[in-house]
C-alpha cells in the first residue's frame, strides 16, 4: 500500500546530487559553518531561479534576493497530474496558514506537448484556482538542477536560501506544518524570519465573468429533451433543454458538500454524470464524493464517500465485505468508504460505474447502495489489458488504467477514456471478462505513458493526447481528444480512426471548427455537445454535416456564490487615530483625501482589487449611511478621494480600512499587501475654514 502516490516517474539527466541527498534525508551535516542547533542539519544552497524563466501569475520575475527571510515551498508539477492536482487543497492550506512566512511557488515541468505552452498553463492556474506564482519549466530545467525525478515533488528552502527539505509524491498539510513548525522559533529567535505580507499579481484579477466557468461535462437526455452541464469551477449543475433553453441551476455555487434543495446544495468542482430515470448522480470530483439528485424532488443527497481523499488501493481492511459479483471482490458500506476524485459515471443495469481517477481504478456501486469498491484496476498507473481485479493491491498480471476520466458504454463494453497513458479502453460488464485497449499503447513494451500525439488512421497507427471524454452512438466511439483541440470518431470494432473537428489549434471559432482543450462529450438528436472547457462554452457537431456551432443559453448568469465577499477583517493594520476633524459641507458633500505614500520605486498594483471599507461608528450622526459599506477604487490608485454626503452640522466618528497591494516598478514579480485603517472624528459646522480632511499613510520597507 503506497502512502505518497504519484503520477510516475520520469529519469532525466541529475542535476545537483547532494540534492537528491536532501530529498532522500541521508545527506550527512553540511559543513558551511551552519548553526550546529539549526533545525535543519542536511542544507544546501538553493540555485537562482533561471535568469530567462518565465513566469506566470505574478507581475514579473522573482529572484532568491526577493524571498529572503520566507520559507520558499517549490511545487512541481504538470497540469495532467492527478496527484499533482490533490495536493493543491493541502497548498493552499499551508499559504493561508503561513501567510506571512511561506511563499510556494510552482514549477511547471510538462509531461505533455500541449502542458508547455504558457497560455495552456495560465489556464490550469485558472482553473485549479492557484495563487501563487509559477514557472514554466517547459525544457526541465529547474526539474533537472533540482534532480526531480516524478511529479509531484516539492522542496523546502528556508530564509537563508538554503534547501532544507523535500520529498516526492503527494503530501498532506500537517507533514509540512511538521516540518515548518521547526523552524519558525528558530528562524525567528535568530532575526532572520521576514514576516511581512507578500502577494502577487494574480491571472484571476484579469478574468471576466462568464455565464459559463470551465465546464467538464456533459449528459443529454434525448428523451427528456435536457442537456445536463457541470460548470465545474461555478460549482453547480446546470439544465437546459438540448436548444439551450435554461431550465434550472442545482447548486447554491458555494464550494461545500451541503445537501438538501437546489438552492442550499452546494458542490466542489463536479465532473461527470449519470441519468437513471429521475436519479441524476454527480461526481463531486474534489469533495471525493457521489451524490444523487432526486429530479422530482429537487433534492440532493450524498450516496457514497467521506469527504477525504482515499490515500490507499481499495477496501481490504477489517470489516471489508468479500462479495463474488460486481462491485468486485472487496467492497465496503458507500458512507464509510473515503473515494479518490471521481471524474465519470454510468449507469448500466443495476449498477453505478465510477471513472476512480485517483486510485487509477474503475469502482462499481448497485443502486440500491448497499457496498462500494474497485470493478476493475490493479491500482498500478499504467496501460496494460488482462483481468479485471487482482486479489490484493498493485498484483501484476491484471489490468490496470491511468487516470480514467471518461465513461461511455454500448451495453456490453464499457468504455473508458484513459488519459495519462492516451487510450482508449474497453471493459467488460461480464465479470470473468479482460479489459481490452480499442486504440492506445497497451502493447508497447516500455513507454506506455509518454507515447502521445495526434494521428488517425488503423488502429495501430492511431495516437491521442489526454482524452478526456468518450460517447458511443451507433458503432462508433466519439472521442474529446483534450489535448490535440479535436473531436474524433473511431470505429468501436476496427479501431480505425478520424477527425470529424478541429483544426488541432485552439481556438473557438464555429466557422472553423476550433475548441480549447475540451473535455465532456455527450449524444442527442444527431448531435454531439462538447463542454469546451477553456472556452467556457458548450459546443456542437451534427453528424450529418459536421457543422460545429455554439449553444447559446439564454439567462444564465455567473453563479452568485462566486461574487459574494465575505466582510473583511484588518488585526495587522497599521492604525490612525486622527485628532477631530473641523470641516463644512460644500453643496452637502466633505470629502475625505486618501493618500498611500509608497517607498521609491513601488507603485500600486493596477491590475489587483482594492476596496475600502466605510463605517461610522456612532449611532447616528451627521454622515449620511447610504455610502457605508466596501467600495471598489477604480482603478486602482495611491491617492483617491471619498466623498461623504453630509445630512446636518454635528459630530459623528468614522472609519475607513483598506488593504492594498503595491509591486516593484522594475516589472519584477514581487509584490506586497499592507493594510491600514484610519479612525476620523468629524464635525461638521459651517464655520470651518475647509470641506476637505487628509488621510496620509506613509509605508516603509
Amino acid at each position: 500500500m503506497r502512502s505518497k502516490p504519484l503520477c510516475h516517474t520520469v529519469f532525466f539527466p541529475l542535476g545537483l546530487a547532494l540534492i537528491v541527498a536532501v530529498l532522500l534525508g541521508w545527506m550527512p551535516p553540511s559543513a558551511n559553518g551552519a548553526d550546529p542547533q539549526n533545525p535543519y542539519p542536511r542544507r544546501i544552497s538553493a540555485p537562482e531561479f533561471p535568469r530567462d524563466a518565465e513566469w506566470l501569475n505574478t507581475a514579473g520575475p522573482l529572484r532568491k534576493q526577493d524571498l529572503k527571510g520566507k520559507f520558499v515551498l517549490l511545487d512541481f508539477w504538470t497540469y495532467c497530474c492527478i496527484n499533482c492536482i490533490h495536493i493543491l487543497p493541502e497548498l493552499k492550506k499551508l499559504e493561508e496558514a503561513y501567510a506571512d512566512q511561506l511563499v510556494v511557488i510552482g514549477v511547471h515541468s510538462a509531461k505533455f506537448e500541449t502542458e508547455k505552452g504558457s497560455r495552456n498553463i495560465e489556464e490550469a492556474i485558472l482553473r485549479y484556482e492557484i495563487e501563487h506564482p509559477v514557472i514554466n519549466d517547459a525544457n526541465h530545467r529547474m526539474w533537472n538542477t533540482y534532480s526531480v525525478r516524478s511529479w509531484p515533488t516539492v522542496m523546502l528552502i528556508d530564509p537563508e536560501g538554503m534547501v532544507c527539505w523535500g520529498t516526492a509524491g503527494e503530501i498532506v498539510f500537517d507533514q509540512v506544518d511538521a516540518v515548518l513548525k521547526k523552524g519558525l522559533r528558530y528562524y525567528r529567535r535568530k532575526g532572520l524570519l521576514d514576516e511581512t505580507p507578500v502577494r502577487f499579481d494574480l491571472l484571476a484579477y484579469r478574468q471576466q465573468p462568464t455565464p459559463l466557468r470551465f465546464p467538464g461535462k456533459v449528459l443529454g437526455d434525448e428523451s427528456g429533451d435536457r442537456l445536463f452541464i457541470s460548470d465545474s469551477n461555478h460549482n453547480r449543475i446546470v439544465v437546459t433543454t438540448l436548444e439551450g433553453r435554461l431550465i434550472e441551476v442545482i447548486g447554491s455555487g458555494a464550494i461545500g458538500r451541503t445537501d438538501g434543495d437546489y438552492a442550499t446544495a452546494s458542490f466542489n468542482h463536479p465532473q461527470g454524470m449519470a441519468l437513471d430515470e429521475t436519479t441524476l448522480y454527480v461526481a463531486d470530483t474534489e469533495n471525493h464524493l457521489l451524490r444523487k439528485v432526486d429530479l422530482k424532488e429537487k433534492a440532493v443527497a450524498t450516496i457514497a464517500g467521506t469527504g477525504e481523499q482515499r490515500r490507499g488501493a481499495w477496501p481490504t481492511a477489517a470489516g471489508t465485505t468479500r462479495v463474488d459479483a460486481v462491485p468486485g471482490r472487496y467492497a465496503d458500506r458507500p458512507s464509510r468508504t473515503a473515494i479518490s476524485s471521481p471524474w465519470a459515471l454510468w449507469v448500466h443495469e443495476d449498477i453505478l460505474y465510477v471513472a476512480m481517477a485517483g486510485p487509477h481504478q474503475i469502482w462499481a456501486m448497485p443502486l440500491d447502495e448497499s457496498r462500494i469498491g474497485p470493478y476493475a484496476g490493479n491500482g498500478r498507473e499504467d496501460i496494460v489489458d488482462g483481468r479485471l481485479l487482482p486479489p490484493k493491491p498493485y498484483e501484476m498480471g491484471y489490468a490496470s488504467f491511468a487516470q480514467p476520466s471518461g465513461l461511455a458504454s454500448d451495453g456490453r463494453w464499457l468504455y473508458v477514456a484513459d488519459s495519462e497513458g492516451s487510450s482508449i479502453r474497453a471493459v467488460p460488464f461480464d465479470p470473468g471478462g479482460n479489459v481490452n485497449t480499442v486504440v492506445g499503447t497497451s502493447a508497447l513494451q516500455n513507454a506506455r505513458l509518454f507515447t502521445f500525439g495526434d494521428r488517425d488512421g488503423l488502429r495501430e497507427q492511431v495516437l491521442l493526447q489526454h482524452p478526456l471524454g468518450v460517447v458511443y452512438h451507433d458503432g462508433t466511439i466519439y472521442v474529446a481528444d483534450t489535448y490535440n483541440n479535436k473531436i474524433k470518431a473511431i470505429d468501436a470494432r476496427s479501431g480505425q480512426t478520424r477527425t470529424i473537428a478541429g483544426t488541432g489549434h485552439p481556438g473557438r471559432s464555429d466557422a472553423e471548427g476550433t475548441f480549447d482543450e475540451p473535455e465532456g462529450i455527450t449524444y442527442a438528436r444527431g448531435k454531439l455537445y462538447v463542454a469546451d472547457t477553456n472556452n467556457h462554452l458548450i459546443r456542437t457537431i451534427d453528424l450529418r454535416n459536421g457543422r460545429v456551432s455554439t449553444l447559446r443559453i439564454d439567462g444564465l448568469t455567473p453563479s452568485k456564490a462566486d461574487q459574494l465577499k465575505t466582510e473583511p477583517s484588518f488585526p495587522d493594520a497599521t492604525r490612525h487615530n486622527l485628532a477631530p476633524v473641523v470641516v463644512k459641507p460644500a453643496d452637502g458633500k466633505v470629502t475625505l483625501k486618501v493618500q498611500i505614500d509608497l517607498p521609491f520605486g513601488w507603485k500600486i498594483n493596477p491590475l489587483a482589487p482594492m476596496e475600502y471599507r466605510l463605517e461610522s461608528l456612532v449611532a447616528s450622526g451627521p454622515v449620511g449611511v447610504r455610502l457605508l459599506g466596501q467600495k471598489a477604487v477604480k482603478p486602482p490608485n495611491a491617492a483617491f478621494d471619498v466623498i461623504l454626503p453630509v445630512r446636518d452640522a454635528g459630530s459623528g466618528v468614522i472609519r475607513l480600512s483598506m488593504e492594498y497591494y503595491y509591486c516593484q516598478e522594475s516589472g519584477e514579480g514581487l509584490c506586497k499587501v499592507g493594510s491600514v485603517v484610519w479612525t476620523v472624528p468629524l464635525r461638521i459646522t459651517n464655520d470651518a475654514p475647509g470641506s476637505t480632511a487628509s488621510l496620509v499613510h506613509k509605508v516603509t520597507e
